[in-house]
């Protein structure tokens, strides 16, 4: 049975505090009373004991984390077991008091092996990284201290998508009537949809797990140390490996960015990762920061019949993106009742009697006040180096301190260690993190090859959903780029209206000297799917006449970036 070990209780009643010393590690054998970890708060410092025997199966958080009570600090697959009141204190693993036969008998098992690649870290940099190797001839290890497939599999991308389906999906089924269908008493029970997304999580990683092993990869789970450039020593279990290696690749990827107000330590507070693990529904949600992964969270929740608001510190939503879908998903939001509060600045979090909050803010100089049940800290992520000592090992950071420096290579200062994803601070994007994998591996084993930025799609699931790739008009107009735009609305477009989903537009951006297609945007249905003719366009230099020449199939919603092309040219669009 999978366990939670919770963070319970804390030195003075302090409600959080900073992770310490971590004294277990994964695949380590506990028993009830061994000690977890030390937690640092203001009120004292704590050693947290395990209250269940079992085998460590991951560490949710390491050295230097902010954690708080009801956190999961470690997961165990064990049982749980009742203190024995007899004894005069708990065991601890350092304790000479306690008699542990098997403890006191067995010695770590060394091992020592050889490899042309060793990887840290097993997200979708990683993971990648390393088929990508072995599948290339290189004899490959990677090492991850939690779960293969990193933040994105477990945590992000693929669980978020999972709940957004099941909150259109309920959306779509209230208004069911709107499509001359009729259902009664539909209700949304969030322990099935956190158990659904469980089961994609786990069907994917386990899918990772056998990629890994059928490509010869060798996989440990415990955290990587670097001794020098050629040698990288992990502890799993009972068991403690020294790697040789070639190259080292740091695919550590980034962590969930905190700010320091007041009340930032409040039990209603959840953060992303929390959030995606909730066992019921808000009443009222208030998130903070109005980014990609707070907009996102702000739709979903909305589809689910919550009361939100955003509080924005930036001048909009989505501040990254062109005015016209700035503005386009701002009006759609509001239109769907969802409270937005741009230059807006978090001050102050206070907790009521009766289990509220209240986040507290200033826009304009004036002081705001909301109160809900549930708050979701969105302010961004930040690159998570994972206990690497960079300078002790000459390793570079960029120019902001916050990440590895790389070159086009994804070399770092050492020639033989590279780094991708998150831990570049480059773009925090799955799929960079991937194609940076790729481009590390390919250059260690031979080829000479840059990683390229320019034609990036991004895609962000609101609803509707929003894409985007290469430059934005702003972007061109920075560089003295002179654009023609073409835009399409979906309200035009028939396989749109058929699945009533007509809000939103294709907006295509070329060049007006060349007619090359150098940027696009587009808001609406299967705006995440569509966005990749348009990177394929850009990749390969189309005209605008590529575009026009290709037949588009009807009735589909690629029919509006046909229409989008031809805005474009003296004659406009066809069907607007």
């Amino acid at each position: 049975m999978l366990l939670d070990i919770k963070l319970e209780k804390l030195s003075g009643h302090a409600n959080s505090g900073k992770v310490g010393k971590v004294h277990v590690n994964i695949n380590d054998n506990i028993e009830f009373g061994d000690e977890i970890l030390e937690v640092e708060s203001n009120k004292g410092n704590s050693t947290i004991v395990s209250n269940a025997s079992g085998i460590v199966k991951s560490i949710e958080v390491e050295t230097g984390d902010t954690v708080k009570k009801g956190e999961v600090l470690v997961r165990i697959e064990g049982e749980v077991k009742k203190e024995d009141n007899t004894k005069s204190k708990p065991k601890t693993n350092k304790s000479t008091n306690t008699f542990n036969y098997m403890g006191n008998l067995m010695k770590p098992k060394k091992e020592e092996v050889d490899r042309d690649i060793t990887i840290i870290g097993a997200g979708p940099g990683g993971y990648v990284a390393a088929i990508q190797a072995a599948k290339m001839g290189a004899k490959v290890a990677i090492i991850e201290k939690e779960r293969v497939g990193g933040t994105c599999l477990n945590w992000g991308c693929i669980p978020t998508k999972a709940f957004v389906t099941s909150a259109k999906t309920y959306k779509d089924i209230r208004k069911a009537e709107n499509f001359g269908l009729y259902a009664e008493n539909v209700s949304a029970n969030m322990k099935k949809i956190v158990e659904r997304k469980n089961g994609i999580v786990k069907e994917l990683t386990n899918g990772i797990e056998y990629l890994m092993e059928n490509n010869n990869i060798s996989l440990y789970k415990g955290k990587g140390e670097i001794v020098d450039n050629n040698t990288i020593f992990v502890k799993e279990g009972n068991k403690e490996v020294t790697i040789n290696t070639e190259n080292i690749i740091l695919a550590t990827g980034s962590k969930v960015s905190r700010i320091p107000i007041p009340g930032i330590d409040s039990s209603n507070i959840l953060t992303s990762k929390e959030i995606l693990d909730l066992e019921e529904i808000p009443k009222k949600l208030i998130i903070v920061g109005g980014g990609v992964i707070g907009m996102e969270f702000a739709f979903l929740f909305n589809n689910f019949g919550v009361d939100v608001t955003v509080v924005e510190y930036a001048n909009s939503i989505l501040d990254s993106l062109d005015k016209d879908i700035k503005e386009e998903i701002s009006d759609i939001a509001k239109e769907e009742g969802i409270k937005i509060y741009s230059s807006s600045r978090v001050e102050e979090i206070m907790d009521t009697e009766d289990n509220q909050s209240i986040v507290v803010f200033k826009k304009e100089e004036k002081k705001h006040y909301i109160t809900g049940d549930t708050i979701l800290l969105s302010v961004g992520r930040h690159p998570n180096i994972g206990g690497v000592d960079l300078e002790k090992y000459g390793i570079q950071r960029n120019d902001n301190k916050r990440g590895i420096k790389v070159n086009e290579k994804m070399q770092t200062s050492i020639p033989n260690i590279y780094a991708i994803g998150d831990v570049t601070d480059k773009i925090q994007l799955a799929h960079v993190a991937s194609h940076q994998g790729i481009v590390a591996v390919e250059n260690i084993l031979g080829k000479d090859i840059k990683m390229d930025y320019n034609t990036i799609p991004s895609a962000i699931f609101t609803d509707p959903e929003i894409a985007v790739v290469g430059l934005s008009e702003k972007e061109a107009q920075n560089k003295g780029i002179e654009v023609i735009i073409g835009k399409f609305p979906f309200g035009a477009n028939g396989k749109a209206l058929t699945l009533g989903e007509a809000k939103g537009f294709v907006k295509i951006i070329k060049e007006k000297e060349s007619d090359k297609i150098i940027g696009g945007a587009i808001i609406g249905p299967h705006a995440t799917d569509l966005i990749h003719e348009i990177a394929v366009a850009i990749k390969n230099n189309l005209r605008d006449i590529d575009l026009i020449n290709t037949i588009h199939a009807h009735p589909t919603t690629a029919e509006s970036i046909h229409e989008a092309i031809l805005a474009s040219t003296k004659n406009g669009s066809i069907h607007n």
